[in-house]
């Protein structure tokens, strides 16, 4: 892959999921800068990557293309705040994956001269198998949106979206989206050892099953009502199910889960942004 210098502001586990995986793909450890406040994050950095890293986030930036924004959403402010005058100079791609903070403050914050790209990766990044959902502010270019694409790529899918509000049921559907799943197997487990199952098959089994059928989505052409009904036979156990489900209006509860979601990654915008008049 090309070989842009890439600097991060944050250590935390997305950085290191990023940086992994721009590493498997061939990308120099030299390339790559952290800077990271935490003396213990930035020795495991270090030894575990072999990247450059730094308490100090002005050094961790210099001379980058592309900054990855990768802070709690809370502390995105004051970072970027205090790098403004560097960031207006150098004009690198300014990639946030702090949650809920909207363009327009990011933009406050860094200087409207740096080109902003929200994302939204989910948790699976972490082992590579992520997806992540992008959009670009108006203005940034096409090989500006193929350098963000590029990297964060790195950690999985990428999907770009149109608009920014799009991010929010990102967040509510990819974002949030496996710990759905994980609930769900969780239930299912449960269940199945209050049906008289050994605890310890009940967690392989739901376990097994999470995987498989996430591997089995993933490897087909995504057409999961057409997957649902190859495993659904007429009068057989799995349409049982599927009716108990339907019964109980499976339907409308996971339309409120996600409108609550939705509202919340609303409500952390309002939170932890600036309103820019």
């Amino acid at each position: 892959m090309d070989s842009p210098r890439i600097g991060f502001l944050g250590g935390g586990n997305m950085a290191r999921a990023l940086i992994g995986g721009l590493l498997g793909r061939g990308m120099p450890a030299a390339q790559l800068s952290v800077g990271e406040p935490a003396a213990q994050a930035r020795e495991l950095l270090a030894r575990d990557f072999k990247v450059r890293v730094s308490p100090d986030n002005r050094t961790a930036i210099e001379q980058c293309e592309l900054i990855i924004l990768a802070v709690k959403p809370q502390e995105a402010g004051n970072v970027l705040r205090s790098l403004a005058p560097q960031l207006r100079s150098a004009r690198p791609v300014l990639v946030s994956v702090a949650a809920g903070i909207p363009i327009g403050s990011l933009s406050a914050w860094a200087g409207a001269e740096v080109a902003v790209v929200r994302s939204m990766p989910n948790r699976p990044a972490l082992i590579g198998a992520g997806v992540t959902g992008m959009y670009a502010a108006p203005g940034v270019s096409a090989e500006q949106r193929r350098l963000a694409e590029q990297v964060m790529s790195a950690a999985g899918a990428v999907v770009w979206v149109d608009r920014e509000s799009d991010l929010d049921v990102v967040t509510a559907l990819s974002g949030s989206g496996p710990a759905y799943f994980f609930l769900l197997a969780e239930l299912m487990m449960q269940a199945a050892i209050g049906a008289g199952l050994a605890p310890e098959a009940a967690r392989r089994l739901a376990v097994g099953t999470l995987h498989g059928a996430g591997a089995l989505a993933h490897s087909s052409d995504g057409d999961l009502a057409r997957l649902r009904q190859d495993v659904t036979s007429r009068g057989g156990t799995t349409e049982a199910a599927l009716g108990a489900f339907a019964a109980a209006d499976l339907s409308a509860i996971v339309t409120r889960a996600m409108a609550a979601a939705t509202q919340r990654s609303r409500e952390l915008a309002a939170l932890f942004g600036e309103t820019v008049r």
